[in-house]
Parts: structure tokens; C-alpha cells; sequence
């Protein structure tokens, strides 16, 4: 209730002409499944607006700035983002806005789609620098620049000169700051490949904090993502803070305090595994994103239709009923996509873009899906089939498997009669406190990075900490070939039924 009343909350909204100082408007627009934030800043007595860190599905952007007397003429972003896909190029598209995005980072951190308008030539656009300002109307937006997260970071002070100010009233973030929490650092070698970069790239962060620490403390912060986040290790629910409430509750931050070393083991240790997807967004959203134009719209399709393009290949299955359901009977060769806060992050990263994607769900939910999967990059979304008529399929002989599953009891007993192959799908930072001895460890977003380590000829007892991301990744499996159990029940269970558990250093994991 709290995230919906900041998301819907329109600072200083409507607000009547009181002769020179009109107030500037200021609407936060919150993704909750990714949990990432954009912003619309505009100036009400021009009317002009800017989007910050837009999603692709930009129709929302325009409709909101329509509503409320706003066209939009600014699109800027605080960096390359690795967690969706950006929505700038569209909207620069749909709008003609300027664009205004970071000239920083050096020749591997440039835009390389800038003069790849649909109708030829440059977008309108200006590559920022560290100091550079641009304006929304009355409304002035100062880069600063602020790597660690990514070379090429910015945040934006926003001064509201409408409303008669001369100091900003506010630091949009991005992943520089969130609340309670700091971008991480290592993604462009956890998740984009770049062999020796996180370590720079924290003594880099911590350079930037220790500039944000000298900050006023009445500035407030707009991050670019809330809880939820890969981004970051610790992030807070809540949707904006302080300079000087994060000074002082911020842990990250705060271990600057304790020199650059520090510092940078405290930010490396225990982030999550990203999921695999990320890879992919980064290099697209240096490249160019596809234009998308209109949403996908999927069609209602024959279960019969969707097997035989699923045995082939050319298709993906994205089964999104409850997991007793999937596990009971489903299409073989698709895979268990719960529709929830994780469905955006599971198809990202199970789901190959060229293939065709169809999804078992209901009517009413096929619009909000779409939109899921367009924001990382899924669009060849061609049909659906709601799941009464998966049912009728499947009890008429169609093509059906189910996962054999046991519980944290009926693993003990196995193990106490046979070797079998264990398969931990948390994180590894998890791992590392603690898991079943001799068990091999890849996270569940990350099996498609690792898939091919994992021994073919050995059945797989696949579990987590409750049994959620077990589920998920035990589908996968099977899926791909693997012949697996699924383990019920709770990991912190596991030792009082018996089954040894150790404790790092680890012992030994797949990629």
C-alpha cells in the first residue's frame, strides 16, 4: 500500500499559478516485478517533461504525461542498465524528445545506436560530462558523474528554478544509491563476462560515495531501483530517502568511513548471482534495442499447435499456473514460470529471444505479461492457451510429464542408503553458509550459463531454502533433458532430519 500511494503520489500536482514560482510536478512510475523506478519531472508552466530511466513499453510514459499536461521533450538515463531493457530509444521514436546520455565511461561505454533512427540519420541528442546541466522548462538537471556501478554513470540533480529555488531539491540515482543499499559493482564481470573488472570498479564506488558523503543532507535521493533489485545486495522497500538519512543508516556508505579496502572487500562479498539475462540487456542496450513499435499481441492458440512447436524447437512453453498444478501434469518440454514478482526475471532468463514464446495463462492476465517479457526483451510472443484447455489436452493424451518430488525426510533416507547427485539452486553466497555436503551448487537464474557442467547420466535432487526456486529450476531441468527429483520442505530443516550439511569453503560447485 505504501509503494502504491508514493507511485500514484503527484508532488505539488495542479498546483494554482501563484505568479513567477510554479512549482514543478513529480510522479515516480514503479516496475514492482523488476523493482525499478522511473521518473517524470516536469515543468507546469511550459507544459515540457523529462523521463528518467524509462522501461520499453513507453505508452504508459506518454498516457501519464498527457494526462496531467505534459509532453515529453527530455528522455535521459543514468547508465547502461543490465536488468531491463531501456525504453529511450522507443520513446525517442514516439516522441522526437532529445535525448540526453552519458559521454562517459570511455570507448567500451559508448551508445552505438545514436544514428540509428528508424528514418535514417541521428537521433536528437547530447552526450553529457561530468558537470554538464540541461534543462525541462524552468527546470534545470545537473550530471554529475558517478561510476562504480558502471563506468559510464551519472546521477541528475534536479533544481527546481520554477519554484524558485537555486539548489537542487533532489539526486536521481539510478544505481549509484539506493535506500540502504549501494549498486554493486561487480556485475560487469559476474554477469557480463569482463574478467577483472569488479575490483576497479569498487575502488571506483567508493570514490564516488565518499563524494556523496559530503553531500547536504536535506537533498533528497530518487533511486532507480527498490527491494527486489539483482542490483544490489540490501535494498530498502522504501521509495526515496535523504543524503543525511543515508549517511547515517546506510551500511555501505558507511564502511567508506573505514578506508578504500575496506570498503571494497565489504561491497564484493555476498552479492547475488545475476541472473543470466543480464548479459544480454547490457549488450543490447549499448547496441540499440529493437523497436518495438506496438505491443505483441498474442493470439489464443491449440495446445496441439504449441507441442509440436515446442518438440521441434522452435518454440518455448511458459507454463504460469500454481506449481501443484505444473507439477502434476504439463506440456512436455515447457517450462514452470510462476505469474508473480519473479516471472519477468525467470522467463529473461530461461527464455532464448529468437524463439517463438507462448504461455499457458488466463485472459485477463496476457496484456500484463507481455509487458513483463517486452521489458527484457522478449518479443516474439505469438500465442497463449488458457489453462482449462491445457487441461483438456493433457487428459485427452496429450504429450504429458510430471516432476517426481520428495521431501526434506525422503532425502535423508536416500542418502543414507545411496550416493545420489544434489543440486543447491540458491545463490552462492548462500552455498557458502551452509549446504548439503558434497552438493553442487548453480543458482536457478543462472542454469542456462552452467547447464552443460552438470553430469547428464545422474538423476538431480534439486532444492533451495523453501522450495520455490527448486521448483522453478527443476522444471528447467527436466525440460532440457536432466532427470530430476524435486525436494519439498525448508533447507534449514535439512540438518534435523540427519543430512550432513557444511559450511565454506565450498566444496564443490558447477559454473
Amino acid at each position: 500500500m505504501l509503494e502504491r500511494l508514493f507511485d500514484e503520489l503527484n508532488i505539488n500536482s495542479r498546483i494554482q499559478d501563484r505568479g513567477e514560482d510554479i512549482p514543478m510536478y513529480f510522479q515516480r512510475i514503479y516496475d514492482e516485478k523488476l523493482a525499478q523506478a522511473a521518473y517524470l519531472i516536469g515543468c507546469q508552466k511550459t507544459g515540457q517533461a523529462a523521463i528518467i530511466d524509462p522501461e520499453r513499453d513507453v505508452d504508459r510514459y506518454i498516457r501519464i504525461a498527457e494526462e496531467n499536461g505534459f509532453r515529453i521533450t527530455v528522455i535521459t538515463e543514468t547508465h547502461i542498465h543490465a536488468d531491463f531493457l531501456s525504453g529511450a530509444r522507443e520513446l525517442a521514436e514516439k516522441t522526437g524528445a532529445t535525448l540526453y546520455l552519458s559521454g562517459e565511461g570511455g570507448e567500451g561505454w559508448k551508445y552505438n545506436w545514436l544514428d540509428k533512427k528508424s528514418s535514417g540519420g541521428y537521433y536528437n541528442h547530447e552526450l553529457l560530462e561530468d558537470g554538464d546541466s540541461f534543462n525541462v522548462g524552468n527546470i534545470e538537471l545537473k550530471a554529475v558523474h558517478t561510476p562504480g556501478h558502471t563506468p559510464e554513470h551519472l546521477s541528475f540533480f534536479v533544481i527546481d528554478h520554477g519554484g524558485g529555488a537555486d539548489d537542487p531539491i533532489g539526486l536521481a540515482t539510478g544505481d549509484f544509491v539506493f535506500v540502504g543499499d549501494v549498486g554493486r559493482p561487480d556485475l560487469l564481470e559476474t554477469a557480463a563476462g569482463e574478467e577483472g573488472a569488479k575490483e576497479p570498479a569498487a575502488h571506483e564506488l567508493y570514490d564516488s560515495l565518499r563524494w556523496f558523503d559530503k553531500l547536504d543532507d536535506y537533498i533528497q535521493i530518487w533511486p532507480g531501483h527498490g527491494a527486489g533489485s539483482a542490483c544490489g545486495k540490501a535494498l530498502g522497500a522504501i521509495p526515496m530517502t535523504t543524503v543525511g538519512y543515508e549517511k547515517r543508516f546506510n551500511s555501505a556508505l558507511t564502511k567508506t568511513r573505514d578506508g578504500d579496502e575496506k570498503f571494497v572487500n565489504f561491497i564484493l562479498e555476498g552479492q547475488p548471482d545475476p541472473p543470466y539475462y543480464f548479459a544480454r540487456m547490457k549488450r543490447e542496450n549499448r547496441e540499440g534495442p529493437e523497436l518495438l513499435g506496438e505491443l505483441p499481441k498474442p493470439e489464443l492458440a491449440p495446445p496441439s499447435e504449441v507441442a509440436g512447436k515446442v518438440k521441434s524447437g522452435d518454440a518455448v512453453l511458459l507454463d504460469t499456473r500454481s506449481w501443484n498444478d505444473f507439477r502434476r501434469g504439463h506440456m512436455q518440454g515447457s517450462y514452470y514460470t510462476p505469474f508473480d514478482k519473479t516471472f519477468p526475471t525467470i522467463a529473461g532468463s530461461y527464455t532464448d529471444p529468437e524463439q517463438d514464446v507462448y504461455m499457458v495463462i488466463g485472459h485477463a492476465d496476457v496484456e500484463e505479461a507481455v509487458r513483463d517479457l517486452v521489458r527484457v526483451g522478449i518479443d516474439r510472443i505469438k500465442g497463449y492457451i488458457i489453462p482449462e484447455a491445457l487441461d483438456q489436452y493433457l487428459n485427452d493424451g496429450g504429450a504429458k510429464r510430471e516432476i517426481v518430488s520428495t521431501t526434506t525426510e525422503g532425502l535423508a533416507a536416500t542418502l543414507r542408503e545411496k550416493d545420489v547427485t544434489v543440486l543447491d539452486v540458491r545463490g552462492e553466497s548462500e552455498y557458502r553458509e551452509g549446504h548439503v555436503r558434497g552438493a553442487l551448487q548453480l543458482a536457478h537464474t543462472r542454469l542456462p550459463a552452467g547447464i552443460s557442467n552438470l553430469p547428464e547420466d545422474a538423476t538431480l535432487y534439486v532444492h533451495c531454502k523453501s522450495g520455490a526456486r527448486s521448483a522453478i529450476a527443476s522444471a528447467y531441468l527436466q525440460a532440457n533433458g536432466h532427470n530430476v527429483v524435486y525436494v519439498s520442505g525448508a533447507f534449514d530443516d535439512m540438518a534435523k532430519a540427519g543430512i550432513p550439511i557444511a559450511a565454506s569453503p565450498r566444496e564443490e560447485m558447477t559454473a
